[in-house]
């Protein structure tokens, strides 16, 4: 559909600078970051990474929980006719601040049982850790939605990537520098700062110091914590925002409940179910590229559908966004799928068994970016218990699945779990958005370049398999025809939308 008008061409090319910045930043930061996989799969048995990939999914949760939804509530708020943007992001960071205060001192005071519960009993510090990471983390939440809503887009991107630098330099140091000189000479300046028996803690001692480097850089947002607390308005914002926490709560579990659980499904004992979770986790990894553009997208995305909800041709508009999206996300699964034998090196040969689940997750993940773009008729509805209701929805299917397929086919069951719940997603949040507030998607446009994608890469297989032909010449072949039609069909309409 043709997007017509200088305001929408306007708005198009505010909402890319905005994505592009964000996805830089990203994407550089993100990469930088996701170089440690590499480092933990190469430096790290299965068993161990998947110690830490136990962890990361249990915070997934508690992030979710410890912000409140005040992200998107503050967002709300702020625009509002009447409302005083300084109060309503001081009244959400003295509410942070406070409830996290309380977070980690009970984590704290309960570190020991809770690393029993969790089998982990050996270390109690990896909670109380943990517990730090996750409310420094929430609190800068609440910093960075205040930045984004002044579209200070290159401060944000730049404390981000800082945070990733430091993150980085101290597990290479930890990691790489003072094992090495611990295996050398154990008593040594630097050999002294490894102690074997910490092992993958150093992972969140590294990221515990990070989390704070950012928070003294956001030290001048938080400073806006001087300009009152509104109680009447906390009110409204609680009830607003807590819904956004189911949602996002549902949003964590059907991500991460299942590296949360498979270490309990798994048909297995103890030590290779953990190993398993490594393996699944690690490929996971590889889905990278599309995880980065869609967080990229989700930050500039969310403040531009509400700043631009009351514009004639919002609906067109988002339709248009849709589509545009879709190529993108298409062309990030051709390219992976279609490289795999190049992306493999990102992991650790001992994790590259698990391979086969890259493709399933690369595709749950582009069905999550749909989700993303789809979920605006709640938000701008402010429906947000009908929105959670279809997060619920979607986590009860991945809870289903993961029961039935884990124990019958392993992580892979896992993988099927994960694109089963954002199918479903997908497809409640359409229908009620057609009913709540239509948006006229280009549906057979959007199924059709999603289909096209995965016709090339089965393609891909049965080339390869059938004739013996090198994967990346075939691969890259079938690279080059997708960007071809998608060109021919929407080339145009993006050169409009974008560049004139």
């Amino acid at each position: 559909m043709q997007v017509e008008g200088s305001t929408t061409v306007n708005l198009f090319k505010r909402l890319a600078a905005q994505t592009a910045v964000y996805g830089i930043s990203s994407i550089v930061g993100r990469f930088i970051n996701y170089l440690l996989v590499p480092l933990f799969t190469y430096y790290f048995t299965p068993l161990e990474y998947g110690v830490v990939s136990e962890f990361y999914a249990y915070a997934g949760f508690f992030a979710v929980l410890l912000a409140f939804g005040f992200e998107t509530g503050y967002f709300r708020f702020r625009d509002r006719e009447g409302s005083e943007p300084d109060v309503v992001y001081a009244t959400a960071l003295r509410f942070l601040l406070v409830s996290n205060l309380v977070f980690f001192v009970l984590l704290l005071a309960s570190s020991d049982s809770l690393a029993q519960a969790l089998r982990h009993g050996e270390h109690p510090e990896y909670v109380w850790w943990m517990a730090a990471i996750l409310a420094m983390d929430a609190i800068g939440s609440i910093a960075f939605a205040r930045l984004r809503a002044q579209e200070r887009a290159l401060r944000f991107a730049a404390i981000k990537v800082v945070e990733i630098l430091v993150n980085v330099a101290l597990c290479l140091f930890l990691i790489v520098y003072c094992r090495g000189a611990h295996e050398q000479a154990p008593d040594s300046l630097f050999g002294a700062l490894w102690d074997p028996a910490v092992g993958v803690g150093y992972i969140f001692i590294a990221n515990l110091l990070a989390s704070g480097a950012k928070l003294l850089l956001l030290a001048p947002q938080l400073r806006g914590v001087v300009n009152g607390f509104d109680a009447a308005l906390f009110g409204r914002m609680l009830r607003y925002s807590l819904p956004m926490v189911i949602i996002g709560f549902a949003g964590v579990a059907n991500e991460m409940l299942d590296r949360a659980l498979m270490k309990y499904l798994l048909p297995y004992d103890m030590e290779t179910n953990l190993a398993q979770l490594g393996i699944y986790s690690a490929c996971y990894k590889l889905s990278i590229l599309m995880s980065l553009f869609i967080q990229a997208f989700r930050y500039a995305g969310e403040p531009f559908f509400f700043a631009h909800a009351k514009e004639p041709n919002a609906p067109q508009t988002y339709a248009s966004v849709l589509t545009y999206f879709v190529i993108f996300c298409v062309f990030i699964f051709l390219l992976v799928t279609l490289y795999i034998d190049v992306f493999q090196y990102f992991i650790g040969e001992a994790f590259r068994v698990g391979l086969e689940v890259v493709p399933i997750l690369l595709l749950a993940n582009l069905l999550l970016g749909v989700y993303v773009n789809l979920s605006i008729w709640y938000k701008l509805t402010d429906r947000t218990l009908m929105g959670a209701g279809v997060s619920i929805g979607g986590a009860l299917i991945t809870v289903a699945c993961l029961l039935w397929w884990v124990p019958l086919f392993g992580y892979v069951g896992a993988a099927w779990a994960t694109l089963a719940c954002y199918t479903s997603m997908v497809l409640a949040s359409y229908l009620l958005g057609r009913r709540y507030y239509p948006v006229p998607y280009d549906v057979r446009r959007v199924l059709g370049y999603i289909g096209l994608g995965i016709m090339l890469y089965l393609a891909n297989r049965q080339i390869v398999a059938g004739t013996g032909a090198p994967a990346l010449l075939s691969g890259t072949a079938l690279l080059l025809i997708y960007l071809a039609i998608a060109y021919a069909l929407d080339g145009k309409k993006l050169r409009h939308g974008f560049v004139t």
